[in-house]
């Protein structure tokens, strides 16, 4: 028996059982799916609240960005910048194939493109009446 759950605030664990099924059947077809959460957290000082970061994961090959961001009183200071570097450096200590995240025409395309990402590919549209980028950067 199969039942359906639809969840607007899945668990943690809820988001780990979905992953082990998946890490479990790329194992059996042979590939390594191992995934590694991945972050560089920014604060106004040692040991205080979050107030920014990037946040990320290892798949397969490919560290995957997820989310960037720098509160609006530090953008245009280099942190963003130093957050993709760390990512990088991360990434290319394992090897790992590339980076690639996805950002929208509103955003921040411009700013990636400076650190070597291309677009390779789009969804027009979305939201309504902009377009969403996806971007990589190959490391090997």
């Amino acid at each position: 028996m199969v039942v359906y759950t639809e969840k607007l605030d899945p668990t943690d664990g809820d988001i780990e059982a979905v992953l082990a099924a998946l890490v479990a059947s790329e194992e059996l077809a042979g590939r390594d799916a191992s995934y590694q959460p991945y972050s560089v957290l920014l604060s106004d000082e040692p040991g205080g609240p979050v107030t920014g970061g990037l946040y990320g994961y290892h798949l397969f090959d490919w560290l995957f960005i997820q989310y960037v961001a720098v509160p609006p009183g530090q953008q245009g200071q280099g942190i963003g910048q130093e957050l993709m570097a760390r990512a990088e450096a991360w990434a290319r200590s394992r090897n790992f194939a590339g980076l690639w995240l996805d950002t929208f025409a509103f955003q921040a395309r411009p700013f990636y493109e400076k650190l070597g990402f291309s677009v390779f590919g789009t969804i027009e549209d979305h939201p309504h009446g902009a377009r969403r980028f996806f971007m990589q950067k190959r490391l090997t």
